[in-house]
């Protein structure tokens, strides 16, 4: 038996939510299709919970239009919702003079974005903002925060089922096909099901190459790879000496080594970038095989090197074993970084279907304007 339904929505971490909101919100008839068995199991729950500000992303980008944006509505949603944040701030540190040149592309390439509001610091004013950073100077982002993220997917889960969108956990979407009238999607799980479906968002994440790859009639060249980045978090035993994120100069495919707080005041530092080897998909899943979340210690090495840049003052044997997410990277380990893709209609042909792909960091920041973007791609 074929059910029929407006909008599915593939995906209930953040940015699925996100979507999924601002469609029922709208008058939309929605289900969120979530292989697990609960929301934001995946990269949406594995990340630095930060505010981003859109500093690092090339003028124009998606990324940096969908950071700015999302960043503002972000900061009113969480004020009118209650969900909890604080805007604390970050500094981005240079820790030698060779690194200030580096730091004022920063401040350029943030200014093109319509991020105007970096301060630079030095000396002893530096020095009374954060007594324990080693810093030539810095630039203060005031505009960064932290957040509580499982709360702003409640938040946003709550206000789509509020307006009549329904969640359907353990529900991995097998394949799909299109058809005159819509996309057909058979639905795994306990209780595999036939959906027709008027409208498709592709919102699966580290899945989402494979559920495009599995719609027959969309033509492959619009699925872009995916490599996997494991990014590696390790936790301080103890509290940080430390107000506000600490920055360094970004890394290839990455920000960098940098302290981030947690509201509680628990202090981490990560992501690394450890490129994973392409991973085999299952043929009768959703689910990619051999991912391991587990944080080897060894890495700890890296990790007490490249923060005692920063903070030299770092104990020995402080540092302990946190957790892991994965980023969804259209880029090669040897390739420029790549934009955020959301291609609708007028990319690949077929009404009513919206794929996203390498949603990575800023994502959870633009999760609101990129829900924005994905309904205009719809209009």
């Amino acid at each position: 038996m074929t059910e029929s339904i407006d909008c599915a929505v593939i995906g209930a971490g953040v940015v699925g939510l996100a979507i999924a909101r601002a469609l029922a919100t709208t008058g939309h008839d929605v289900i969120v299709l979530e292989a697990t068995d609960a929301i934001g199991t995946g990269t949406s729950s594995r990340n630095s919970e930060v505010i981003h500000a859109g500093i690092y992303y090339p003028k124009n980008s998606l990324k940096a239009l969908m950071c700015v944006r999302g960043k503002q509505l972000l900061y009113e949603y969480c004020e009118s919702r209650g969900v909890e944040h604080r805007r604390i701030g970050k500094l981005l540190v240079a820790t030698t003079d060779d690194q200030i040149s580096a730091l004022e592309k920063l401040r350029d390439s943030a200014a093109a974005n319509g991020v105007t509001d970096l301060k630079w610091i030095e000396g002893a004013a530096l020095k009374k903002l954060e007594p324990e950073l080693r810093a030539v100077g810095a630039f203060l982002s005031p505009s960064t925060g932290i957040i509580d993220s499982h709360g702003l997917m409640l938040a946003y889960q709550g206000e789509a089922e509020d307006a009549g969108a329904m969640i359907a956990f353990n529900s991995p979407v097998r394949k799909g096909h299109i058809e005159k009238d819509g996309i057909v999607l058979s639905i795994g799980g306990e209780e595999p099901m036939t959906l027709s479906c008027r409208t498709v968002i592709n919102s699966a994440g580290l899945y989402a190459q494979f559920i495009a790859a599995s719609i027959e009639g969309l033509d492959r060249q619009h699925i872009p790879p995916c490599h996997f980045a494991k990014g590696n978090y390790f936790t301080l035993s103890g509290r940080a000496p430390f107000s506000r994120p600490i920055y360094p100069i970004p890394e290839a495919a990455g920000l960098g080594i940098h302290l981030t707080l947690d509201l509680g005041g628990q202090a981490k530092f990560g992501p690394d970038v450890e490129w994973l080897a392409d991973l085999p998909w299952l043929e009768d899943d959703s689910h990619i095989t051999g991912i391991d979340y587990t944080v080897d210690p060894a890495r700890g090495e890296r990790f007490y090197a490249a923060i005692r840049t920063y903070w030299p003052g770092l104990p020995d044997n402080s540092l302990l074993p946190g957790y892991a997410g994965i980023r969804p990277k259209i880029q090669a380990p040897d390739e420029a970084a790549k934009d955020y893709m959301i291609q609708g209609p007028n990319e690949h042909g077929i009404n009513g279907l919206v794929n996203l792909f390498g949603i990575e960091s800023p994502g959870l920041t633009s999760s609101l304007a990129i829900a924005e973007e994905v309904l205009k791609k719809l209009a």
